[in-house]
């Protein structure tokens, strides 16, 4: 009977479509069980998962990749004491160390079009290998815009709306959130950008746009940069962001090419 009995590793219909995706599909059986490499490999995705959730933020690399850039950047903390509590307690991600928020005043910012905050989130490993690349595709086309920039604020342990809190110290018309998204068994490396108008405390979530899965196997950072100033763009010509601020699709892209200086004869 043993010798008879298949052991094999059965062939999926399904497997054809892997190519398209990094879902999950296609796992096949070994009897009326995954294959071994299958449970193995879930095992992996699961311990990259909470690693990306776990590991310790390393402001250093990204602050450099900024300055090369040309970027000034300010660092801050959230409320949060610890990861544990960041998981815990959610609401003390969206607000400022009492520390950071007084630093941030102190700055006595300029008025600036859009301060730029970035957060490791729920996924550090995502911030620390797209965070900079973003940025570098989306910062040419704000100064081809001349949108002044307020610095860049690098935050540990914050949360989407946190972002309202440090636009409005910056006195900033605008706020991009790039921050780590909460990772998959497929993605532990995506990045999201929020995008909200007239920054302040207490905007809900309806009042920003956001651009998710932003990495080299989903929406790369040039096309999420491309996407993130059409927005900027359109949120700074009508005065809003969110649910009433609709893309058009269909010419995204392509569209960017015939924008023309938001701020032009401003100056």
């Amino acid at each position: 009977m043993s010798a008879d009995r298949t052991t094999k590793r059965m062939h999926d219909p399904w497997e054809s479509l892997k190519r398209f995706t990094d879902a999950r599909i296609a796992i096949g059986r070994s009897g009326a069980s995954l294959p071994t490499e299958e449970v193995l490999s879930f095992a992996l995705a699961h311990a990259r998962a909470r690693d990306a959730v776990h590991t310790s933020f390393c402001p250093q690399p990204i602050e450099q990749g900024l300055q090369s850039l040309g970027l000034a950047t300010i660092r801050a903390k959230s409320r949060v004491p610890d990861r544990a509590t960041y998981l815990a307690r959610p609401d003390y991600g969206r607000r400022l160390s009492r520390a950071s928020a007084e630093a941030l005043s102190a700055l006595d910012a300029a008025p600036s079009d859009i301060a730029i905050v970035i957060a490791d989130g729920l996924s550090t490993t995502a911030v620390a290998e797209n965070a900079v690349a973003f940025v570098s595709h989306l910062l040419p086309m704000l100064r081809e815009a001349n949108l002044t920039l307020a610095p860049v604020a690098i935050v540990e342990n914050g949360r989407v709306a946190l972002g309202d809190e440090v636009g409005a110290l910056l006195k900033a018309r605008m706020v991009i959130m790039a921050i780590g998204e909460r990772p998959g068994l497929s993605s532990v490396d995506s990045l999201g950008a929020y995008l909200t108008f007239g920054p302040k405390i207490g905007r809900s979530d309806a009042e920003r746009n956001c651009i998710s899965n932003i990495r080299p196997a989903g929406l790369k950072p040039k096309l999420a940069a491309d996407k993130a100033f059409w927005l900027t763009h359109e949120a700074l010509r009508h005065g809003l962001t969110g649910v009433n601020l609709k893309e058009a699709a269909g010419g995204l892209l392509s569209a960017k090419q015939e924008l023309r200086p938001v701020c032009e004869g401003r100056r």
